[in-house]
Formats: C-alpha cells, structure tokens, sequence
C-alpha cells in the first residue's frame, strides 16, 4: 500500500512544481526529502530494503518524467547510493546482523555453502536447469517439494522454469514485456501530467519487481525478497495490484491510446 500511495503523493507533489523541475533543489533534493521518513520505516523498523530500493527507483522514474535532470542523478544520486551503501556494510558491522553481506558474498560464490546461504539460489538453479527447452510439464516439479525455499512466493519464476521451461519463461518475460509497453503508452498520451505520472509509477512498480524478480532467481544478481507481480503467492499483494491496474485502465479510458 505504500508503494501505492507514494505514487499517488509524488504524481501530485511533482505536478504542483512542474515549472521547477529543471532546478537543483525543487527538482531534484526537495522532492527527495519526503522519501526519508518512508526509508527509516522500512529499514530500521521492517528491516525491508529491497522494498526500500524498489520504492526510490519507481520514484526516480516519476521525477525524470516530470523533468528532473538526468545529471543530478549521475552525480548526487550515485554518491547517496554510494553513502548509503557504506552506512548499511557499518550498521551490520556494529549491530552484528550481516545478513545483506552474506548475500553478496553468496552471490559471487553460492557453492562457497552450499547447505547454508547458498542452498536456495542453487535449488533455483537446479530448477530452471532441470527445465530444459519444453518443461517437465505443469505440475510435475520435484523442486518445490522442500527442496527450495519460498517456491510458492518469491521464487515462483524457478517452478515456471522448471514446469514450462525456456518457452515458459520467454512467454512470461514477453507478457510483462507488454504489459511496461502498454503502460508506457497510457502514460506518455495520458490526458494531464498527473495522470501520465501515476501511470508511470504502477508501470514501474510492476515492471521493475519483475526485473528483480528474475534477475534474483536466476542469480543475476544478489539475493533478496521481491515477489514476481500476479504470480507469487499473497492476497494482499494481488489485491494492491489489481487495484494500481484498475487505475491504470482508468487513465488508458481517459486518454487516447487506441
């Protein structure tokens, strides 16, 4: 819901200063400064930081469609995230919770323990691996059997894999490969700036959780909690984006996208 509701929020907030976008403080750390709050809930408090980087990038997206220079990311941007970063590696160094550096460490070499952190990602492997080109055939993964972890959930794109096969999976990728084109249309012929914003944000949203998604179950890149959008297992997720959907169908009737 939160996600959601930043969408919301910073399509109206960057809609009022759209005359201001091009400038350094309006257009780029003031718009920012509202994201603080939401950041120290979710890592201090959830302790959820995938959530936390999937909610800055869709609002990254948001404030260069809104006109935000691309500069002030490439140099700001990079030396926050890099700052950031650093204070994540000293908080786990202090507290002693260096779960995260695990995970990198895994990633670079899951066989480095295999019954330990690496055992997931190297199930999913097994997984899509077994797959092959065609699949073993819907329902018939042996995978999903307590062998990987969160199969249901976040690593459903491996039981896809290992079901459908590579066919499988490109007809997935292919739909969410729609479904970011579509959303791109609705937002770029949406009938106002607000609404071309909000349609940006739930193509985003959805688009860039798939991307993780994937890129994680196939060991791309480092291990961390995202579910596959209308996939994974969860009512309240589906419910939410359902409902970013259905707003997203209601800008496409008020524009011209046919």
């Amino acid at each position: 819901m939160a996600k959601i509701g930043l969408i919301i929020f910073y399509a109206t907030l960057l809609t009022n200063h759209k005359d201001e976008m091009s400038k350094m403080w309006k257009g780029f750390f003031y718009p920012f400064i509202f994201l603080i709050p939401v950041v120290a809930i979710l890592v201090l408090i959830q302790n959820h930081l995938s959530a936390t980087v999937l909610i800055v990038l869709i609002v990254s997206v948001m404030m260069l469609m809104a006109g935000t220079k691309l500069r002030y990311f490439l140099s700001f941007g990079s030396l926050g995230a890099g700052a950031g970063a650093i204070g994540l590696l000293a908080i786990a160094k202090i507290t002693g919770n260096d779960f995260r550096i695990r995970r990198l460490t895994t990633f670079f070499n899951p066989f480095s323990d295999v019954k330990g952190d690496g055992w997931q990602i190297i199930q999913s492997l097994y997984a899509i691996g077994s797959g092959g080109l065609f699949g073993v055939g819907l329902g018939n993964s042996t995978q999903k059997y307590l062998y990987l972890p969160e199969a249901h959930n976040d690593f459903i794109f491996s039981i896809i894999a290992e079901e459908l096969g590579f066919v499988g999976c490109i007809f997935v990728i292919i739909l969410f490969a729609l479904f970011i084109w579509r959303g791109v249309l609705i937002a770029i012929k949406a009938p106002d700036m607000f609404g071309s914003l909000v349609a940006a944000g739930i193509t985003s949203m959805v688009g860039l959780q798939a991307i993780i998604n994937i890129a994680v179950v196939t060991s791309s890149m480092p291990n961390t909690g995202m579910p596959l959008p209308f996939f994974s297992y969860g009512g309240t997720s589906l419910l939410i984006l359902l409902c970013s959907v259905g707003v997203l169908l209601n800008i496409s009737r008020a524009s011209k996208t046919r």
